[in-house]
């Protein structure tokens, strides 16, 4: 299939949370034998903080952002494809794309709304009845999600989308691996998250919380946004860390946290690309619980689970180097054998046809 893909940035991790999780599945896909054109805006600075060349496994189309002519000359050029997809929360164009790609595709041809955030669209939709999105839902082909189980499949029909598929984060082993460890990441216990109003409310409650119960233990917060931010004094800012640096980071700490945006709390089923990144890495995660994280990992053996901050504090005295990195091989091996871009492709592929 030719499919035609309009996202945040495949090129830059810069304010882009998902970059990982479209290029492993990009990749994939074109192992498959498929043919990729990503169309992103020239927005938010992305361009000057590159941390990717143009890649041999899709072609990369940056469209300007000084007025509509470029994004109408790259929905022009995407007319073509057998697939024409329109991802969530580009941050540019965003009600003129959902609008048009409807309208572009040829006969034969089907179109796609991809959500990277269907427990946040799905709240606004509900605050917002008359947001232009839900008149557009019903004209998709497809919905995909990044995260959601059947709560969001059924708040996606009742809108009236025709299907929704959810596609899952994986491990992307061309990417995530275990690198000798670094001494400016070196840490009881590591988290890579920026500070953002979803999520920072999550972050004081499990990583800060942890802090507090545990003053002579060390933590590493990687991310940015957070200088200025009060926090404990045991925790190291590591500020903003580039794609390049995510295996050191998750390689190195003893621990490394997960914690769900508050939207995906709400509807749950949503591992996410940060627990695959670091178990790609070998290490031991302590996860806040999500619903049907047992189809995913096996609590206790390959994921350690906290519903708050003294749990994970818990956690982290229970943990000695032998017992993290037993936990930290087990859950590589299962995400390689079960949860890896590969096997998303294929789940993708189906949907698609």
């Amino acid at each position: 299939m030719k499919i035609a893909l309009f996202g945040q940035s495949l090129l830059s991790s810069h304010l882009n949370p998902h970059i990982i999780y479209f290029r492993g599945l990009v990749r994939a896909l074109h192992d498959r034998g498929h043919s990729i054109t990503f169309y992103e805006p020239d927005a938010f600075d992305r361009q000057n903080h590159r941390d990717f060349d143009k890649p041999d496994w899709a072609e990369v189309v940056i469209y300007p952002c000084d007025g509509e002519d470029g994004v109408r000359r790259a929905l022009d050029d995407a007319r073509e494809a057998d697939v024409i997809i329109k991802a969530s929360k580009i941050g540019v164009f965003d009600e003129l794309l959902e609008s048009a790609v409807p309208d572009i595709k040829r006969q034969n041809a089907s179109c796609a709304f991809w959500d990277v955030d269907a427990p946040g669209t799905l709240d606004r939709l509900e605050k917002k009845p008359d947001d232009p999105l839900k008149a557009q839902i019903p004209h998709y082909d497809l919905v995909l999600t990044h995260s959601g189980g059947d709560a969001v499949q059924t708040a996606y029909k009742a809108l009236g989308a025709r299907k929704c598929v959810p596609i899952h984060d994986a491990i992307d082993p061309h990417t995530h691996h275990h690198v000798t460890p670094e001494s400016r990441f070196s840490a009881d216990m590591g988290f890579h998250g920026d500070r953002l109003p979803g999520r920072e409310h999550r972050v004081e409650e499990f990583l800060f919380g942890a802090a507090r119960e545990l003053p002579y233990s060390k933590f590493a917060l990687a991310g940015s946004g957070w200088i200025g931010k009060y926090m404990p004094e045991n925790i190291k800012l590591v500020g903003e860390i580039y794609s390049w640096d995510h295996n050191a980071f998750n390689s190195t700490p003893l621990t490394i946290l997960n914690v769900a945006w508050e939207s995906v709390a709400h509807y749950g089923f949503s591992p996410a690309s940060r627990v695959f990144e670091a178990v790609g890495a070998q290490a031991c995660v302590i996860s806040e619980h999500w619903d049907s994280l047992e189809k995913f990992f096996e609590p206790g053996k390959e994921i350690l689970v906290a519903s708050s901050g003294v749990e994970v504090a818990r956690h982290m005295r229970e943990t000695n180097q032998a017992r993290a990195l037993a936990i930290g091989i087990a859950a590589c091996r299962r995400a390689l054998a079960d949860h890896t871009y590969a096997h998303r492709a294929t789940e993708l592929e189906a949907a698609l046809t």
